[in-house]
């Protein structure tokens, strides 16, 4: 284990009532990332039909943002956009890029991320779950880009299967006892849930970041017929509940999805629950949230739970539905309890969020702003002038938002894209196309696309990368 160093925290010491001012111990932080988790998919969005009563008391015992965004619509591209500050107009990764046979295209040699900010602060770090961004032996995997300890998936592709023969940790392979031959006895998020909280526990004296990437609720929509997914079995409508291989089969999709939302909520309550049995909770910054919108893969019906609630789009969409997700932060005595904010933020300000917190000045630079006021509660946050988003499938899209307003460009590769504007402030879900009627706002915000970006060896908008 790394020996923790006492670092100065000048960034909180100015603030009156916050931990690191009080206990002069730097604060801890878990980050814990849903994957496919939609704005609507919590109770505290607005959920009715899925039970999610750990995250809605995070939410009342801490701060609910609305106008949160992933880095963008899919995996990789959004992944990567929060580990280097930097949205997917500049991040290396600015799309899900397969490599065979196991791993996706790598961060650049050299990428600093939050896992070595954290570890330059003296905070030991650990990832558990999904990565995708290398592969094994690409010089991008987790242990090469900050974190001191990784268990889970190096390849997002393997991340749909919930029952994989093994898991990685660290560099080596880790083979599941009755996960052989597609034995499919363990699920793996329970393995996840357990070295988090190993890592915590192991750590409650130093000064730790630990990332919980949590594969669920993607498809594929299987899990334990325990007594979570039996709360939703025979619900909705569905096929009557049939044993296949002792998981759920997606006979039940709705009730598989549903199953999953709650038991991401379990884990959620029992770190939470940790952290106070600890004695730490109120020097532990919480923050939950998803790396995109829901999808539609597996048998899931976005529509039928409402998942994008009142938003258009789902994953793989730059409408709203699609990358703005729900998102709560928590620290008992710090973050204001019950509170909202609908500051406008993004994935890309963790890095200088994460940099104030632990008093450092960032060594490279970022497109992020520190959201630390907002979690604060104070008004005194700066804004961003705009936030931008690309996306590569489907013959290619852009998006940008300043302030209330927001643009939308799509089939870029065909050469004839459209070209769409919605003033968010009035229409969230993006019904009424406005750029006929705004003429001068809709060729403002083209510019800052056209300018927002810069070229990339690997993604151009459907032109085949070497």
């Amino acid at each position: 284990m790394k020996t923790a160093k006492l670092v100065l925290i000048s960034g909180w010491t100015v603030a009156a009532g916050l931990a690191q001012a009080q206990t002069g111990t730097p604060v801890n932080v878990i980050y814990i990332l849903a994957d496919d988790l939609g704005y609507g998919d919590l109770g505290c969005y607005g959920q009715q039909l899925i039970q999610t009563p750990h995250l809605d008391r995070m939410a009342s015992e801490g701060m609910r943002f609305t106008q949160h965004y992933a880095g963008t619509s899919v995996s990789a591209p959004s992944r990567a956009a929060l580990m280097t500050g930097l949205h997917t107009g500049h991040t290396h990764i600015r799309g899900n890029y397969e490599i065979s046979p196991e791993g996706q295209a790598p961060l650049k040699e050299g990428t600093f991320t939050i896992g070595h900010l954290m570890q330059k602060a003296g905070y030991t770090t650990g990832l558990f779950g999904k990565w995708g961004l290398g592969y094994p032996g690409s010089g991008s995997e987790p242990n090469d880009m900050g974190f001191d300890e990784f268990y889970g998936y190096v390849c997002q592709r393997q991340a749909h299967d919930a029952y994989p023969e093994f898991l990685r940790r660290n560099t080596t392979k880790e083979f599941i006892r009755g996960n052989e031959n597609k034995g499919r006895q363990v699920y793996t998020q329970h393995l996840l849930q357990r070295e988090a909280l190993h890592f915590i526990r192991n750590n409650a004296r130093n000064p730790f970041f630990a990332m919980l990437t949590f594969t669920v609720p993607h498809a594929e929509l299987n899990l334990p017929h325990d007594s979570i997914y039996r709360l939703y079995a025979g619900r909705f409508d569905e096929k009557p509940f049939e044993y296949r291989g002792g998981y759920a089969a997606s006979e039940q999709p709705k009730a598989s999805y549903a199953a999953m939302v709650t038991q991401l909520d379990a884990y959620v309550g029992e770190i939470l629950a940790e952290l106070k049995k600890l004695g730490i909770a109120e020097n532990t910054l919480v923050i939950f949230t998803s790396d995109n919108g829901s999808h539609r893969e597996g048998g899931h019906q976005p529509e039928f739970f409402k998942s994008s609630g009142p938003l258009r789009g789902v994953k793989r969409a730059l409408y709203e539905g699609g990358m703005r997700v729900p998102t709560l932060a928590w620290m008992p005595g710090t973050v204001p309890s019950g509170s909202t904010s609908d500051h406008i933020s993004a994935f890309w300000d963790m890095m200088p969020t994460l940099a104030d917190l632990t008093g450092q000045k960032l060594p490279v630079a970022t497109d992020g702003i520190s959201m630390l006021p907002a979690l604060k509660g104070s008004k005194k946050q700066k804004q961003h002038a705009y936030l931008y988003w690309e996306f590569h499938e489907d013959g290619g899209r852009q998006a940008v938002r300043a302030g209330d307003w927001k643009a939308v460009r799509e089939r870029i590769a065909s050469g004839n894209p459209t070209f769409e504007l919605y003033n968010l402030k009035d229409d969230p879900g993006e019904t009424t196309n406005l750029a006929g009627k705004y003429p001068g706002r809709a060729k403002k915000l083209q510019k800052m696309m056209d300018s927002a970006r810069t070229g990339s060896e690997l993604f151009n908008f459907g032109k085949k990368p070497e």
